[in-house]
């Protein structure tokens, strides 16, 4: 081999050595692949468009900080009974005890419980808003969700503004038995008294929403909203067909489903949920008064 072949080979297998070294330095979750069309896009991208595809639309899960941002106006949310946290009345135990289970949500989601409650404004006009958050055990409904979303509630009641309840659950959380089933009763009674007052309730329904927070305060709106696609439902899909007997339709349990079977009042994209909001409020509300 000449010197300048060998100085040909050497510089090439260096150029591939460092072209793997900076392959092996990108940082993950730069880069996020749609799971129903494929698209391969920049994070930034997707934050900017509410974490929604912006090719076929596909509502990605995003946390209730995501949510406060996109839809209250800045600096105006005040977060309230944020010092709520659960306990594990019944000592259960399933693959780990509860308490510890909760332990390991707290930290790797910086929530307390799986709900946030507070007051803010959208466009100016004051609303109560309690947002569900999938992250912490699937949203689950426990006696401090539960306790969460009555006095946020009352707080509406006794301030006479709307209530909006973000809901993203897999249901009651069985951990705490008969405990998280009371609070299906509880909401609703305070939704009741402040119905009572003529005060505006609208739940928003987002994938999934399921089990007990569907049998009780999703569905008992002025205006029930979901978003596109979104998984509602209250019993499975498997469990339905075993019990009928019969096979069920693709879009079984899908948002646009219970829409064509009025369910549900409203498919509203996250991209124009907002404006929406602000439009629906404006009909009862005067943000300058």
């Amino acid at each position: 081999m000449s010197l300048s072949e060998w100085l040909i080979t050497k510089r090439s297998k260096s150029i591939k050595k460092n072209i793997k070294q900076i392959q092996l330095t990108v940082p993950e979750g730069l880069w996020i692949k749609c799971d129903q069309c494929g698209l391969l896009m920049y994070f930034k991208t997707l934050n900017k468009n509410h974490k929604v595809c912006p090719q076929c639309k596909h509502h990605f899960q995003t946390s209730s900080y995501d949510r406060i941002e996109q839809i209250l106006d800045q600096t105006s949310w005040k977060s309230i009974n944020s010092n709520l946290a659960s306990t594990d009345p019944l000592g259960f135990c399933d693959q780990k005890l509860y308490g510890k289970r909760l332990q390991d949500m707290k930290m790797k989601t910086g929530l307390l419980d799986a709900v946030q409650t507070g007051t803010g404004t959208i466009k100016g006009i004051s609303v109560a808003f309690g947002i569900m958050d999938f992250r912490f055990m699937g949203g689950s409904m426990g006696s401090v969700v539960g306790e969460k979303l009555t006095r946020l509630i009352e707080t509406a009641t006794r301030l006479n503004i709307p209530v909006i309840i973000l809901c993203a659950s897999g249901g009651a959380r069985m951990q705490e038995g008969m405990l998280s089933l009371m609070q299906m009763a509880k909401i609703s009674s305070a939704l009741h008294k402040h119905q009572q007052q003529g005060l505006v309730y609208l739940p928003i329904l987002t994938s999934p929403t399921t089990g007990g927070v569907t049998a009780s305060f999703a569905m008992l709106g002025d205006l029930i909203i979901a978003e596109p696609n979104a998984l509602i439902a209250f019993a499975g899909r498997r469990v339905i067909e075993q019990t009928i007997r019969e096979d069920l339709p693709d879009n079984f349990q899908t948002s646009e489903y219970l829409f064509q079977h009025g369910f549900i009042d409203l498919i509203i994209p996250r991209t124009k949920l907002r404006d929406m909001l602000y439009q629906i409020l404006s009909f009862y509300y005067n943000p300058k008064n």
